[in-house]
């Protein structure tokens, strides 16, 4: 297998560098979190400008055809800068189950539009009391006449505040836990009937709490074939997966920039930190659990387009649970090694933090991926 870059990839991967350095900088991102949509529309614009929002979708619906591995190399620059923008919400996740499951005009609609910067998207998938099991839905699409009246509650909806169309997964049939009878639908988040309230996470970015009161639809709402949206939802939510990985690696990879940096500035007993043995070695742990999981990132990036559901959601469960392990770690080990400094708000280190935090509780936290690839193992 060869593991290079193209050339396009590597041109990608330095106009993304180029980007984040001049113009995403730490309080320029902490100026955005604080704005009330949390996000530059600006900073949108340039990305699609440089085809970023295009990226994943097919050639034919105005996008570039680019696969897993062109994503992870996106993600990973924004894990470093710290992107607040709704890419993984609008682009990878919800653009990419209209891929998957729209139909013909809706790809022709929706598509094109996400790829100009002209509409947001977000997955309302997640409801209260159902963790991370993904065919637990209680939100009810009932007929009426053509078409079908939506209501519900769905909770911590990301980039759900500013999202033009949502994505909503209701059950048209079966029982709440049932894995037939989930049907995807397209909802105008001004509709009347829904509810949005939106609010800034631990991270700095934005989720939405949202309400579907008798919400009435068209029969061109439904997304995809009526009650068989589970199978389009979980291979949506592994290339979710990959990507947060990918993010997770972009965000390490900065942290031991950063840490390393501060041993070597930082003096104690009239010399830097950096010489002394104890710090030298859990800043080589921190180096080698980033690669491991870069590894473990890059094996989602691969699997992420594997046709053999199986065999996919194996490998993903087990790179979501790898990398959210040394995350975990590495983040720690840059909070202590940074001493009281580690946690202030002033400092980019306790942001990189909170996000690692984030990343591993979105969609699966380390323990709940294990449990899954345990489960996968034995019954096989």
């Amino acid at each position: 297998m060869d593991f290079n870059y193209t050339d396009e990839q590597n041109a990608l991967r330095d106009t993304l560098a180029r980007f984040i350095a001049k113009d995403y900088g730490f309080e320029q991102r902490r100026s955005l979190a604080k704005s009330e949509e949390g996000f530059s529309r600006d900073h949108w614009k340039q990305f699609a400008e440089l085809g970023l929002l295009a990226l994943p979708f097919p050639e034919a619906h105005g996008g570039l055809g680019g696969n897993a591995i062109d994503t992870m190399l996106v993600m990973d620059a924004f894990g470093r800068g710290l992107v607040l923008e709704p890419y993984l919400t609008t682009v990878i996740v919800a653009g990419s189950l209209v891929r998957e499951a729209g139909s013909d005009a809706q790809k022709e609609d929706i598509l094109p539009a996400v790829a100009g910067g002209e509409r947001l998207l977000a997955l309302a998938h997640y409801e209260p009391n159902g963790r991370y099991r993904v065919s637990r839905v209680d939100t009810a699409a009932k007929p009426k006449g053509e078409g079908w009246v939506l209501s519900g509650a769905k909770g911590v909806v990301l980039g759900g505040g500013a999202a033009d169309t949502l994505l909503v997964t209701a059950r048209s049939s079966h029982e709440p836990r049932d894995e037939d009878g989930i049907s995807l639908f397209l909802v105008d988040r001004r509709a009347k009937g829904v509810s949005v309230r939106s609010y800034m996470t631990q991270d700095g970015g934005r989720a939405a709490d949202i309400r579907f009161d008798e919400v009435e639809l068209g029969p061109e709402a439904l997304l995809g074939n009526l009650g068989a949206a589970l199978p389009d939802l979980e291979r949506t939510l592994d290339y979710g997966r990959a990507a947060l990985c990918a993010e997770a690696v972009g965000i390490m990879t900065a942290l031991n920039e950063a840490t390393l940096e501060y041993l070597k500035t930082r003096k104690q007993f009239g010399q830097p930190i950096g010489r002394f043995q104890a710090l030298q070695h859990r800043m080589v742990d921190m180096v080698i659990a980033t690669e491991q999981a870069r590894s473990m990132a890059t094996l989602a990036a691969v699997k992420a387009d594997a046709p053999n559901a199986a065999e996919r959601r194996r490998a993903l469960s087990a790179a979501k649970a790898y990398v959210g392990q040394q995350a975990r770690f590495v983040g720690q080990q840059a909070v202590q090694l940074h001493g009281g400094m580690g946690v202030v708000d002033e400092l980019n280190v306790s942001h990189y933090f909170k996000r690692l935090t984030m990343i591993n509780a979105t969609f699966g936290d380390a323990d709940h991926h294990l449990g899954l690839f345990s489960d996968m193992l034995l019954a096989a």
